[in-house]
């Protein structure tokens, strides 16, 4: 009698477990389905062990610890619900506008981020800004007057959510140190890229700021792309071209007596205008930051970090820029300190922006789009 006795109070405290196990919500139908028949196992076995012992006492205890087993972080057999992540779709224009990101996709990779990603790079923007405007990239890396472009082609479907380039334009010289200084280029041939272009723009601006014109007192000759005005520079002894990052660095590479003469970044934050001379910045799509707001928040935290560390550890962000194919990892390390990658968000993205995209206005409207953009092209810091 006493035995059987034991055997029913064992059954009983495994059919109290079973039930308190069935009024939980699961996480996943095959990892609930797999430790609650590990339970029921477990359970069974301790119970028939605790009878065949005719102790109460030790039936009880088997069947919390079966209990405890099913889910060793909580009491009972409650689960822990599964935590999914949002998939951001990012894409990003090569050279310093993608480095920023090298850190990040890293991170996910290791799955130690918040969001999932994933990631497409192209040599032009032509190739990623329809996949934005579609709905099929979320956050892309692509200049700031590109941005306001969208804006205004896509009546406010696309949004600035930070500035994560300043200026990455130098004046090099190769064969002398005679540039000096802005007057120290009249007279000369400056061989360029970007004609009708924020390059351009930018170059004009700068002339017209420090005195001279760009249409009299220089020749501006433009180039398809800085690999020609590499060459270039290569069979010419007295050569004035302005280049790019990472092309600068490796034009330093490749041509003999070449320096940089100046640092139109540099020169623009001396003409203390209220704007700064921007490259590129991420673009969010309106749609995507509406649905998804603690994923672009998560993200913003995690591109943060990403800069942070591109910034200070050169030597590993340059062999994750290889991995990622954005740029070798000897010219990556050479010309990280001065891509000015940066993650400026809120009223000070908008206060930089703003003043930017309206010089660039005054020297071509359809450089920014036809229009500046209104306040909500500009996201709130989140």
């Amino acid at each position: 009698m006493k035995k059987l006795l034991t055997l029913l109070l064992a059954a009983a405290l495994l059919l109290a477990a079973l039930v308190g196990c069935a009024g939980k919500p699961a996480a996943s139908a095959t990892s609930t389905s797999t430790a609650t028949s590990a339970s029921a196992a477990a359970s069974a076995s301790s119970a028939a062990s605790a009878a065949s012992a005719s102790s109460v006492s030790s039936a009880s205890a088997s069947a919390s610890a079966s209990a405890s087993v099913s889910n060793p972080d909580r009491a009972g057999c409650e689960q822990k619900a599964s935590v999914v992540k949002t998939t951001v779709r990012l894409g990003a224009l090569k050279g310093p506008t993608a480095l920023g990101m090298v850190g990040l996709l890293s991170q996910a990779e290791q799955g130690q981020t918040a969001n999932e990603y994933t990631f497409q790079m192209a040599g032009s923007a032509d190739e990623l800004t329809p996949l934005l405007l579609k709905g099929e990239l979320d956050i892309l890396a692509a200049p700031v007057n590109l941005a306001s472009v969208l804006y205004n082609k896509s009546q406010g479907a696309v949004e600035l959510l930070a500035v994560n380039t300043l200026g990455v334009l130098y004046l090099v010289e190769k064969g002398g140190s005679d540039v000096t200084g802005w007057q120290s280029l009249k007279g000369r041939t400056i061989y360029a890229t970007g004609k009708g272009a924020a390059p351009e723009y930018t170059l004009r601006y700068l002339l017209q700021q420090n005195g001279l014109d760009p249409d009299k007192d220089v020749a501006i000759e433009f180039k398809s792309e800085p690999t020609e005005i590499v060459s270039q520079m290569a069979a010419e002894d007295h050569v004035v071209a302005l280049l790019p990052q990472p092309y600068v660095t490796v034009a330093q590479s490749q041509v003999k007596d070449l320096r940089v003469a100046l640092d139109l970044t540099a020169e623009w934050d001396k003409l203390n205008n209220g704007s700064r001379l921007l490259t590129a910045g991420l673009l969010v799509r309106r749609d995507f930051l509406s649905e998804s707001p603690d994923a672009v928040k998560n993200f913003l935290q995690e591109y943060a970090a990403s800069v942070e560390y591109v910034n200070s550890d050169p030597d590993g962000a340059s062999q994750l820029a290889e991995k990622y194919d954005i740029v070798k990892a000897a010219v990556a390390k050479a010309a990280i300190p001065t891509c000015n990658i940066v993650c400026i968000t809120g009223d000070e993205m908008k206060a930089d922006a703003q003043g930017y995209l309206q010089i660039l206005f005054d020297q071509n409207p359809q450089s920014v789009g036809g229009a500046l953009p209104a306040d909500d092209f500009y996201v709130p810091a989140q």
